[in-house]
């Protein structure tokens, strides 16, 4: 059982729980995080808290073969720029010390990093696709392109069977602060389900890539389980192309509130960092099998579930 066991970072996290929850049963997984990891009714799972930059932690996580790591840990956008060191030591340096120790045992095992769609920075061209070049313009985005890096370098030297997924927008997480910049597309289902108005800082004709937390666990699922490695060791995740005012619109369908409560003040960094998404195509990852939503009444509707 020990080589099979995986390792999720970040597991007490909005996508942390779910996955933790989504493999529990499968095959033995060990959960770590700060908080949140309430797995007790999950025999399978062994939950580690702590810091992930904590060496003894890191020991402890890695201290038998590992089958796979699902790196989800981070410090997100907004609390990076807040603290520049702080994200560097979490954001770099902790991934980094985390796949050496689970590397020193000799084997290969899968790693899949929860990068981000950050990598390619704005303005972004009028179509983005698998050639797309990161060209990162905040610490979070710079943050992700260096490990992804870092990982297809160790896939090249056989150390690990690496995959970078680049995450769109995953909603509709808690109502709490998340030092996320993006937090107001999640926002927005917690307001109108509450029939509370909020103003959001983009215009109703700003354009986003939308994924919910049911269909991103089931690409993190169906990564970990691919038999072949891809050719690329970085993928863009399919998601949706929504426009916010057709998403307000469908929020407030399905809630029964009035789609009026929603307005907008855009917010002109704010527009451009996560309002201006154009068009994307993701042929790697639809070749493996990885799909979004399918529709956005889909997408709201499996959000809508999670809150």
């Amino acid at each position: 059982m020990a080589a099979e066991r995986i390792l999720i970072t970040g597991a007490g996290g909005f996508v942390g729980q779910a996955l933790v929850r989504a493999l529990a049963g499968t095959r033995p997984v060990i959960a770590t995080d700060r908080t949140g990891l309430d797995f007790a009714d999950l025999p399978s799972v062994t939950a580690l808290p702590g810091e992930i930059d904590d060496p003894a932690l890191v020991a402890a996580l890695t201290a038998e073969p590992l089958a796979a790591i699902i790196h989800l840990a981070t410090i997100p956008g907004g609390a990076a720029e807040a603290d520049p060191a702080l994200a560097a030591r979490i954001n770099v340096a902790a991934p980094m010390a985390l796949i050496d120790a689970a590397t020193a045992h000799g084997n290969t095992p899968r790693l899949l990093f929860a990068s981000s769609i950050a990598v390619f920075g704005d303005p972004l061209p009028p179509h983005v696709d698998d050639l797309t070049p990161a060209r990162p313009m905040l610490r979070y985005g710079a943050h992700k392109a260096m490990i992804e890096e870092w990982i297809a370098t160790l896939t090249r030297r056989g150390a690990v069977r690496g995959l970078s997924l680049r995450l769109p927008g995953i909603i509709a997480r808690p109502l709490a602060p998340s030092g996320m910049k993006s937090a107001f597309l999640s926002n927005l289902f917690h307001a109108l389900k509450a029939r509370e108005p909020i103003t959001l800082p983009v215009s109703a004709d700003a354009t986003c890539w939308l994924l919910s937390r049911r269909a991103l666990v089931a690409q993190l699922v169906t990564a970990l389980d691919l038999t072949e490695d891809p050719a690329t060791a970085r993928l863009n995740l399919p998601a949706l192309h929504i426009r916010m005012g057709e998403l307000v619109a469908e929020v407030a369908r399905q809630t029964g509130a009035d789609a009026a409560l929603a307005a907008y003040a855009p917010d002109p960094a704010i527009e451009a960092a996560f309002g201006a998404q154009p068009p994307l195509s993701t042929p790697a990852a639809d070749a493996l099998g990885l799909t979004h939503d399918g529709t956005l009444a889909n997408l709201v509707a499996h959000a809508l579930a999670d809150l």
